[in-house]
C-alpha cells in the first residue's frame, strides 16, 4: 500500500471510530412518570425528534408507586427526570432536597399557578387533571338510578354497591379527590363525607383511570376517576356521561422536575426546556383541556365543558403535600379493607 492509500485508510478508520464514539455518546434519560400509557409514545417521539442524541427510557407506574420509588431511591437516585407526576408529590420530594432547581427556557409563558414559586423553580407544571364522575347511563337505567350532579348525590342509598374510586395511596387521582373533599368541606365534614361514600363503594382501585373504564364497561354505574379517561371512553362509544360535581372538583397538576444528582444534567435540562414549550403543551391539550401554557389548542371531543371553572379555586398543593402522609394513614385505617388486591 502506498503512502497516499495508507493515509486515506487511516482517515477512514478514524472517521469510523468517531462515528462509533458519537453513537455511544448518545444520552439515555431515565424518566419516571405517572402519565397514562397512551401518552408515552407521542411525548417520547416528539421530544426525541427535536433532540437527536437523547433517548427517553420510561419507568411508569401510578402516582403513589412512583413517589414511593423515588423516596426509596433518595440515597442512590435511578431517575434523571420526572416528567408527568403530581405537583404535590414533587413537593414531597423537594422537601427532601431531591430536586434540582432549574428555570426552563420560556418559563415566562407558563401560568404562575403552574410552577413552583421559588426562583429558580424545582418543578414546572404541564397540565391539570381533575376528579370526575363517570356515569353509565345504560346500567343506571337498568337499576333505576338517577343521574348524579354533585358529590352529595353519591351518598344516596340507591347507589349502594354501585360506586368505585381509586385508592389515594396508590393513585394521584384518588389523592386529589380526597384532598379536594377535605379542603372543600373541612376536616370533620370531609371524613364524614368519605364515611358515607364508603358505604356505597364496592371497591377501591390502584389506578386513577380504572374506575371510569369499569363504569364504561358496565361493571359499575359510577366511577370516580379522571375526566380525560371519561372523554376517551365516551369517544370510543361507551354509554357514559362525564360529570364535574356542582360543588367543584379537586384537581392536580402534572409537572416536570430534574432529579438532583443526575449524571445527565445537560440532557435533563433539555427535557425540562422542551416540556415547558408551546409545542409540548399542544400535545398536552390533546389529553387535558387545562394546560400550563394558555390557548394552545382544542381539547378532546366530549371533554366536560367549562372544566377550568369547576376546579377548586383554593386548591392548596403545599397543604396537600405537607399532610399527605397523615391523610393516607387515616384513609387507609378507615377504608383500605375494600381495596383491590395488588
Amino acid at each position: 500500500m502506498n503512502i497516499r492509500n495508507a493515509l486515506l485508510a487511516t482517515v477512514g478508520a478514524v472517521g469510523a471510530l468517531t462515528l462509533v464514539s458519537a453513537a455511544h455518546a448518545a444520552t439515555t434519560l431515565t424518566v419516571y412518570t405517572a402519565l397514562e400509557t397512551e401518552q408515552l409514545d407521542p411525548y417520547k417521539k416528539a421530544f426525541e425528534a427535536d433532540n437527536p442524541g437523547i433517548t427517553i427510557q420510561w419507568v411508569r407506574d401510578s402516582t403513589g408507586v412512583v413517589t414511593a420509588k423515588l423516596l426509596a431511591e433518595k440515597a442512590n437516585p435511578k431517575a434523571d427526570v420526572v416528567w408527568g407526576l403530581a405537583a404535590s408529590s414533587l413537593m414531597v420530594l423537594d422537601a427532601q432536597a431531591m430536586l434540582e432547581p432549574y428555570a426552563p427556557k420560556g418559563l415566562d409563558a407558563v401560568k404562575p399557578t403552574f410552577r413552583d414559586a421559588k426562583t429558580p423553580p424545582t418543578w414546572v407544571g404541564m397540565d391539570a387533571w381533575m376528579a370526575a364522575i363517570c356515569f353509565n347511563t345504560v346500567e343506571a337505567a337498568k337499576k333505576n338510578l338517577p343521574k348524579p350532579a354533585s358529590w352529595a348525590d353519591l351518598l344516596k342509598p340507591e347507589y349502594k354497591g354501585q360506586v368505585v374510586m381509586p385508592n389515594p395511596a396508590s393513585s394521584g387521582t384518588g389523592f386529589l379527590a380526597v384532598s379536594g373533599w377535605l379542603q372543600q368541606m373541612g376536616k370533620d365534614a370531609g371524613w364524614a363525607y368519605m364515611d358515607g361514600l364508603d358505604k356505597n363503594t364496592a371497591v377501591y382501585t390502584h389506578s386513577g383511570s380504572k374506575p371510569c373504564k369499569m363504569a364504561a364497561a358496565g361493571e359499575y354505574a359510577v366511577g370516580i376517576s379522571i375526566e380525560y379517561t371519561g372523554a376517551v371512553q365516551k369517544n370510543k362509544g361507551a354509554p357514559i356521561d362525564v360529570i364535574l360535581a356542582s360543588e367543584g372538583v379537586g384537581w392536580e397538576e402534572e409537572a416536570t422536575a430534574i432529579v438532583k444528582g443526575t449524571k445527565n444534567l445537560d440532557a435533563a435540562k433539555a427535557l425540562a426546556d422542551w416540556a415547558a414549550t408551546k409545542k409540548a403543551n399542544e400535545l398536552y391539550v390533546q389529553f387535558y383541556a387545562v394546560t400550563a401554557v394558555p390557548n394552545v389548542g382544542k381539547a378532546l371531543p366530549n371533554y366536560p365543558e367549562n372544566a377550568e371553572a369547576k376546579m377548586l379555586k383554593t386548591n392548596d398543593f403545599a397543604w396537600a403535600a405537607a399532610n399527605r402522609d397523615a391523610i393516607l394513614a387515616e384513609w387507609t385505617k378507615r377504608y383500605d379493607a375494600k381495596s383491590e388486591k395488588k
